[in-house]
């Protein structure tokens, strides 16, 4: 019995670890999905939780100004920068302290530095989850370590790459994490930093990311790389092999699919009974990142308006990917 016993429980452990961890890959550009697994469910997410930290310090508040340390980040424990009490930092500091280092002490210092505490702060990032559409996702701290009572940060694979996909479209946030190394001087003392990153050393192509960990939340990681023009996003939440994992669905992505040009603004020639004396004209290029047998679809609508106003919207062309509606683009008017 002993035997049969341990047998099973060697069989279990695997399917266990399988069955909570998720990950997904999205096409930054286009907020597609192109492969994952669990990607909706909802998991901790441990430090990777200081993406969001990041973003909202660098919306909120000047990241030129010195920030005073204090006594809050007493609290700190586990990944520390090991700033001091009374020391003087600059809150840009604080950020590439937060994200190459995965400062815990660094996320209480921006959190009471920007807002008028850790728990306003707090309201700033489950706001801002919101907006950007992560409905699986909640925040009770800025740092991703679990609470007193056992409760920590949870959110999905999905969730994390869209506040990677919205975070990579600020320049500042793009620069801090793409940094491989960093160095300042305090009041206090200098310190010099390498991201824990791997990709950004192992993988050319590697753009950003976060790493995190917890014992319970286990191994998280989110990063991005763009090859070719295709910029794609990869959340992981509970892959022991997270860095491997991440290079070889990168690889797989990119080689898998092409940059299509959908439509063509130089080329775009479309005319309208109702405004005959109006050039009809799109403002940009339509590109899409697609899988080798995807099929792509366009409807053009109208609008039957034969005196609409100069540069209005008259129009719109929805762009259907293997018969399901993604996107619509807006078709304007004004006189030849």
């Amino acid at each position: 019995m002993k035997k049969i016993f341990i047998f099973l429980i060697l069989f279990t452990l695997p399917l266990k670890v399988f069955a909570t961890s998720s990950y997904i890959v999205m096409d930054s550009d286009s907020k597609r999905v192109l492969e994952g697994n669990n990607q909706n469910e909802k998991m901790l997410i441990a430090s990777t939780t200081k993406i969001m930290t990041a973003i909202i310090a660098i919306e909120n508040a000047n990241i030129q100004k010195t920030i005073k340390v204090n006594d809050k980040i007493l609290k700190a424990y586990g990944s520390n920068i090991y700033i001091e009490i009374n020391e003087k930092i600059k809150l840009i500091d604080l950020i590439y302290g937060l994200m190459l280092r995965s400062g815990n002490d660094a996320s209480l210092a921006i959190a009471n530095g920007v807002a008028k505490d850790e728990k306003s702060f707090v309201k700033l990032m489950n706001k801002k989850a919101k907006k950007i559409g992560m409905d699986n996702t909640f925040f009770y701290n800025p740092h991703g370590l679990e609470e007193q009572n056992g409760l920590g940060n949870t959110s999905t694979a999905y969730d994390m790459a869209l506040l990677m996909q919205y975070a990579m479209k600020n320049k500042t946030f793009q620069k801090i994490v793409s940094t491989k190394y960093y160095s300042l001087k305090t009041n206090f003392k200098s310190y010099t930093w390498k991201n824990k990153n791997r990709l950004l050393f192992d993988y050319k192509y590697t753009t950003g990311g976060k790493t995190g960990f917890t014992k319970k939340a286990r191994r998280t990681l989110v990063t991005s790389a763009k090859k070719d023009n295709k910029k794609l996003i990869i959340v992981t939440l509970n892959y022991a092999d997270d860095f491997n994992f991440h290079k070889n669905l990168y690889e797989k992505n990119f080689n898998n699919t092409i940059v299509k040009k959908i439509l063509d603004k130089d080329k775009f020639n479309v005319k309208s009974k109702y405004a005959k004396n109006y050039k009809l004209y799109i403002k940009k290029d339509y590109k899409i990142l697609i899988k080798q047998n995807d099929k792509i679809k366009t409807n053009i609508k109208i609008n039957k308006n034969k005196n609409p106003k100069e540069n209005s919207v008259i129009g719109l062309i929805s762009i259907y990917l293997n018969d399901v509606k993604i996107d619509n683009v807006e078709i304007f008017a004004k006189h030849k």
